[in-house]
């Protein structure tokens, strides 16, 4: 992960030179396939291989509904135009949202298709781990042709959105002409005759459906037909007279060229990004020990994982929440007052521990509560990740590239309640559409503003809501921005614990200052590959 940026700093490449040049790049990720010289077994690969078929099944279900709700949006991308609009600044803004979600969809496609594709296309080949692969593979290229094609004939129609998709758009660290880019990648020849082999060695090869009518493997396959049957269609339709209908204009809007120059090191880093797992991160080990003795029951943390699939659909530089519980011993002594003692007794609880009242409200969560994971760490933290609402301990959660730690203004016993309310969403599964007007899934986020949620004539915490796709959310960037915003004055409801600040270069966290954590929601989205050689370079 960190050959990339340290390439960029050795060619003396500034940071928005080096996003144009590592954009386009992305782009034309579904047909540079040589990949980094690192060679798994064939046993992990396998296991990888099986792995990325349940992130890209993800990946193609967030693009799915992007592009459905594109379609409802007739006001932002209507289906024809005859003149040019002037679009109001909140349809700019919604355009933008869009465009960036899209986009986050596309560049962990690309991650996959690239760890996909490591030594060479042909390795494996014949065999059902090199069956495995490529169906993985393909799946992955279609989702990411089809889709970019369906977003191109979305946006397309109205000159005046093609505008505002050109334009950058610093909170995610986009350059100009990002569109132009994009469309020269997808509307080019290389890529339909990419599809054309791709498309011949599946069905002469890999086409025999397998037999296991639940797994990703089928549901892949049968992705794979449809795209197929939609691709072929397009081009017969649109095809290479688009392509060239376009030229002009792709040329003008900013994709001049097939291929970008890339920077040494690129290849290896996006062979080791973290889409589906890793196990390297900038929060150290000993950085996590040191922590824990500064930590409380109800603590909220902030995390940054570069590159992981929970990252998608979400604006900003802080991707992730979770909620600190510490283990049975922690809240045993926090929650030993005698308001707790009181308000659980009036529960029913006759001896007054709260410890009591979680095993009695949540007695299907509460034994999970008390498993130690595969290294015998003890679960502290309560979040949502890819699997669902789980437990993890302190050691797995902090493991992050940044992590910052924020401490409710509010008494025990409202704590306590937040805490109590936590368990209760224990085994719901991920909400990868971010709605937080159901409780049937949840995201990292809604984990933490339900259970923190003013009702009940508690205070609790509140926070604003964005709007993603349509839907209202919110976002850990938007828990730190209301944390400046509300900083010292009557509205503040947190407090900084503490914020180490990851930085590729060091391949270190450092333990940053009060100042630094307050701006560190204005930086971009895709922070790394625009970060300075020290973190104070990005405040």
């Amino acid at each position: 992960m960190v050959q990339v940026v340290i390439g960029v700093r050795k060619s003396k490449i500034n940071g928005n030179e080096a996003m144009r040049m590592l954009l386009p790049f992305f782009f034309s990720c579904f047909f540079l396939a040589s990949m980094s010289a690192y060679a798994a077994p064939a046993d992990e690969g396998t296991r990888r291989s099986e792995g990325e078929m349940a992130a890209i099944l993800k990946m193609r279900e967030g693009l799915t509904n992007t592009i459905a709700y594109m379609a409802t949006r007739p006001d932002l991308f209507p289906p024809h135009l005859t003149s040019q609009r002037v679009l109001t600044s909140t349809q700019r803004q919604e355009i933008r949202d869009i465009w960036g979600r899209f986009l986050d969809y596309h560049l962990m496609l690309d991650a996959s298709w690239r760890r996909l594709s490591e030594n060479g296309e042909e390795d494996g080949q014949g065999k059902p781990e090199g069956a495995t692969r490529f169906i993985a593979r393909y799946a992955t290229f279609l989702t990411g042709y089809r889709y970019a094609l369906e977003f191109i004939r979305l946006a397309d129609a109205d000159p005046s959105v093609r505008i505002v998709l050109n334009e950058p758009i610093p909170e995610i660290g986009l350059p100009e002409r990002s569109y132009g880019d994009f469309k020269y990648r997808f509307l080019h020849v290389a890529i339909a005759s990419k599809f054309a082999l791709l498309s011949a060695e599946h069905s002469t090869t890999y086409s025999s459906a397998p037999t296991d009518r639940n797994s990703e493997k089928t549901q892949l396959s049968q992705t794979i037909r449809e795209d197929e049957r939609y691709l072929w269609r397009a081009g017969r339709a649109h095809g290479l007279l688009n392509t060239l209908r376009n030229a002009g204009q792709i040329t003008q809007e900013g994709g001049s060229r097939l291929f970008f120059p890339l920077q040494k090191g690129i290849s290896e880093w996006m062979g080791q990004t973290r889409v589906a797992s890793g196990d390297h991160f900038l929060v150290s080990g000993k950085q996590i020990a040191a922590l824990h003795p500064r930590l409380r029951p109800g603590d909220i943390f902030l995390e940054r994982r570069e590159w992981y699939l929970s990252n998608i659909g979400l604006p900003g530089f802080w991707p992730h929440a979770a909620l600190y519980i510490g283990d049975a011993q922690e809240r045993d002594a926090y929650f030993d007052t005698p308001e707790i003692r009181a308000w659980v007794q009036a529960q029913g609880i006759t001896d007054g521990r709260f410890e009591t009242l979680l095993q009695t409200r949540h007695p299907h969560a509460y034994p999970f509560s008390q498993q130690p994971d595969e290294i015998g760490a003890m679960p502290r933290v309560i979040e949502a990740i890819g699997k669902g609402v789980v437990f993890t301990s302190l050691e797995h959660s902090a493991a992050a590239d940044s992590l910052a730690v924020l401490r409710p203004r509010l008494s025990r016993l409202e704590i306590a309640q937040a805490v109590l309310k936590s368990l209760g969403y224990f085994g719901r599964p991920y909400d990868f559409d971010f709605d937080f007007r159901t409780d049937g899934q949840l995201v990292c986020t809604e984990l933490v503003f339900k259970s923190y949620r003013p009702e009940d004539g508690r205070q609790g915490l509140d926070w604003p809501l964005s709007i993603i796709v349509g839907r209202p959310v919110v976002t850990a960037n938007n828990i730190v921005q209301h944390f400046d915003e509300t900083w010292q004055t009557p509205a503040q409801r947190l407090d900084l614990i503490a914020f180490f600040d990851g930085n590729v270069h060091t391949e270190r966290a450092e333990e940053r200052d009060l100042e630094s954590f307050r701006t560190s929601w204005r930086r971009p989205k895709w922070h790394i590959l625009i970060q300075e050689d020290t973190p104070r370079a990005q405040q």
